[in-house]
């Protein structure tokens, strides 16, 4: 064999290989985490870990660039750098010191950026409360933060919310309210200086574990958690980022990100401070509406869009229109899109790719895919051969126990039963100790719930996701269920997502909410999906046929045994799926409306025992079930 062939051939090998196993891929990915760790330890040693001195750097690189888009007015570097300035300045007049958190109570705005760098250059952060919370929740996150200061929005409604609850906000947190409206930027703000505060002394020697934002869970299942973005975090973030993990480019012909979706949320939050500190560009929309979506991207000429939950499958229900694809962008970035909705969005609207991360508030499990074509679609994450063999011992999925819905431990050893990557469980992650994890702002108890110990061997301690999910032999992640969703009927266990990822592909159904619900002399909890159906489709939905799909595509114990029909869909603050009120009320009459207020005239439907069909379902139903008449 001459040389040239062998070199050819191996270069054939090696070529099949990195194709199949995604060796370059994974290289990339480490190299890059690595070179980012090294840069940001860099910067620690100069004293300079807090990220607003990259942000400076950026400022002072592209001073005339438009960096901020809002409908109202659009900002440079130069002036979001003097009002970060101004507010600094104004902060340290109301008696903030390095190290305090103030909250925001901020709708989608300019000033949250400004606020939010102000506090960094004086080495405080905020604390970002959903401006949807009222009455006791409100308290309790505003009080877990520590706070003396809340900047409040000049919302009509958010005011509102506040003003009910003024007199103990004031009072018992002994806190004070600053609305953020004209006259507060014209005659409080305005009498600041623009140079920085105290030449940037103050944002010197940033603890790495200090939150660059505290951030909150959402607190379906009881009050919300603080969870602290810390500034390491977001520091290594913004590097990892910067360094190629997304396709885009900084500058003043680089590229746009925009979001409606709320900066009190991680994702947004996140993704567009990353753009403002290295320097993209950014749109700001108020809040999201499918109606003026499209109207922002266009106008703001983004080419990257941040998406959370079900936002998707919103924009894909509206009618079509001749723009659909009258628009720059070539990128969706976000977490939540499901299976059934990526490929018909991107098809629609001809987005090209798909940046869909896996994450929660907490950070200890991370999983990415960046989506150009069919292969990871509908995926969570991808790992090649280099990655499965380093994660294959920290990033571990365990079985649940049916009964308790804990993790499953062996009877003999009292270890828990690892569960198969194809068949996935609730993933556990591998950490030296506690400390791994910051842990929940101020709540020990909480935390400490997020751990394991005496998992595979005694002392061994691991952290728990939440969330279940499976992982192919190819290495590509899909997520199963949130832990709490997942249900046990006829003695297996239902993974909600995925039957709603199947029912949501039948014609006329926009959206499907699968969750568990009790039933007179039954065992476990019988399969219910809240199901939003096109209008247009209404009127000849065939309940047949949607029985016969189901049948054919899902396990038999699988196929939703009641139907609910909604006019919209129940949803937190997020755009994700609440399952909880439709849960508690179930197909009880009697409680139907009471857990959701607007679902009193929502209709039911059956499987009866034997029946090809869904049917009707009422009150009498009820009580055949009652009776003990009826088994399911």
């Amino acid at each position: 064999m001459s040389l040239a062939a062998a070199v050819a051939g191996g270069a054939t090998l090696a070529a099949y290989l990195n194709a199949k196993f995604h060796i370059s891929k994974d290289v990339s990915s480490l190299l890059n985490v690595r070179r980012s760790e090294r840069e940001y330890a860099r910067a620690v040693s100069q004293k300079q870990g807090n990220i607003w001195f990259f942000f400076k750097e950026t400022a002072a690189r592209y001073p005339d660039m438009v960096c901020i888009w809002t409908r109202e007015r659009s900002y440079t570097y130069r002036e979001i750098m003097a009002f970060a300035n101004q507010y600094g300045h104004f902060f340290l007049s109301k008696g903030v010191k390095k190290g305090d958190l103030v909250a925001f109570y901020l709708q989608n705005r300019a000033e949250f950026i400004f606020a939010w760098i102000g506090l960094w250059s004086i080495g405080c952060a905020p604390a970002a409360i959903n401006y949807n919370l009222s009455g006791d929740a409100l308290l309790h996150c505003l009080k877990i933060s520590g706070a003396k200061l809340v900047l409040v929005d000049d919302d009509d409604e958010c005011r509102a919310r506040i003003d009910e609850r003024k007199s103990s906000i004031e009072g018992d947190l002994g806190m004070e309210l600053i609305t953020v409206d004209p006259t507060f930027t014209t005659t409080v703000l305005s009498r600041f200086p623009t140079d920085v505060p105290e030449n940037g002394r103050l944002a010197l020697n940033m603890d790495g574990e200090y939150p660059a934002i505290l951030l909150y869970t959402s607190g379906t299942t009881g009050m919300p958690k603080g969870c602290a973005f810390t500034m390491s975090r977001l520091y290594t973030t913004v590097l990892i980022r910067s360094g190629g993990m997304v396709a885009d480019k900084p500058g003043p012909n680089g590229d746009r990100w925009y979001s409606c979706m709320p900066l009190y949320h991680g994702t947004s939050a996140i993704a567009m401070m990353n753009c403002v500190v290295s320097g993209r560009g950014i749109g700001l929309g108020k809040r999201f509406s499918v109606r003026q979506f499209w109207n922002d991207i266009r106008d703001s000429q983004s080419t990257f869009f941040v998406y959370v939950g079900e936002a998707a499958r919103y924009l894909l229900a509206a009618p079509p229109s001749p723009d659909d694809r009258n628009h720059r962008v070539r990128c969706m970035y976000g977490n939540g899109l499901r299976p059934d909705v990526w490929d018909k969005f991107r098809e629609r609207f001809g987005i090209a790719e798909v940046g869909e991360f896996f994450n929660s508030t907490e950070g200890i499990f991370a999983l990415f895919n960046y989506n150009t074509g069919p292969f990871t679609s509908g995926s969570v994450g991808h790992h090649g051969l280099i990655m499965r063999l380093l994660l294959h011992n920290v990033f571990i999925p365990v079985a649940i126990d049916p009964n308790t819905g804990d993790v499953l431990r062996d009877p003999k050893t009292g270890f828990v039963v690892r569960a198969p990557y194809e068949t996935g469980g609730e993933i556990i992650v591998n950490v030296p100790n506690q400390e791994a994890f910051q842990g929940y702002w101020k709540n020990e108890d909480a935390t400490s719930k997020k751990f394991l110990r005496n998992v595979f061997r005694k002392g061994d301690i691991y952290y728990r996701s939440g969330d279940a999910l499976r992982r192919q032999s190819d290495g590509r992640w899909y997520f199963l269920d949130r832990l709490g969703d997942t249900f046990r009927w006829k003695s297996e266990n239902v993974a909600t997502a995925e039957v709603a990822e199947v029912l949501g592909q039948y014609p006329g159904i926009l959206e499907a909410n699968v969750y568990g619900v009790t039933v007179p002399h039954h065992e476990g909890r019988a399969g219910c999906a809240a199901l939003q159906i096109n209008p247009e489709a209404k009127a000849n939905f065939n309940f047949q046929e949607l029985a016969r799909f189901a049948r054919s595509r899902l396990p038999k114990y699988a196929v939703p045994v009641f139907l609910r029909i909604v006019e919209s869909s129940t949803h937190i603050h997020n755009h994700k799926q609440n399952k909880v009120p439709l849960r508690d009320e179930g197909v009880d009459p009697d409680k139907i409306g009471t857990k959701v207020e607007e679902g009193k005239e929502d209709q039911f439907y059956w499987l009866p025992p034997g029946d090809p069909s869904y049917k009707k379902f009422g009150r009498g139903d009820w009580e055949v079930l009652q009776s003990g008449k009826a088994r399911l």
